[in-house]
């Protein structure tokens, strides 16, 4: 699957609620049912810096594209990066780099987030891009 065809495939299912109180809950669902980072790579170099909560984000460049796992101590945020793992996991890092990541603002995501979370995901986004950027450099 494409990183469009992703980002499409999330739009059309959080068109699907009426509301943000629907959309958080399933935003937490998907973090519930995340698979999570390995304990072995949940340590200080892994934490995604800029982040209220506590957000751990590793990446391994397999057959040339990269994978992505992680974990938060904040059950919103770990939501949250469900998504981006679920768009931008399994991708090349040339399209990593190139995606615009516009379902963000088409579902209102950063309209419904407080300051400090849509910094946290500012990082989260920035970081992932980094990891592409060192692979494809590699």
């Amino acid at each position: 699957m494409t990183i469009k065809e992703a980002e499409d495939e999330i739009v059309s299912e959080f068109a699907l609620f009426s509301d943000w109180m629907e959309k958080y809950e399933y935003i937490i669902e998907l973090g519930k049912e995340m698979p999570i980072i390995d304990e072995a790579h949940q340590t200080e170099k892994n934490l995604i810096p800029g982040c209220q909560s506590r957000v751990w984000l590793h990446a391994e460049h397999l057959n040339g594209k990269i994978v992505f796992t992680a974990n938060s101590d904040a059950i919103i945020t770990k939501g949250i990066i469900s998504l981006l793992i679920r768009i931008l996991s399994n991708q090349r890092a040339e399209d990593i780099l190139d995606a615009e990541l516009l379902f963000i603002k088409e579902i209102g995501l950063t309209d419904h987030l407080s300051p400090t979370r849509s910094n946290g995901l500012v990082s989260m986004v920035k970081q992932m891009k980094n990891f592409a950027f060192a692979f494809s450099n590699a």
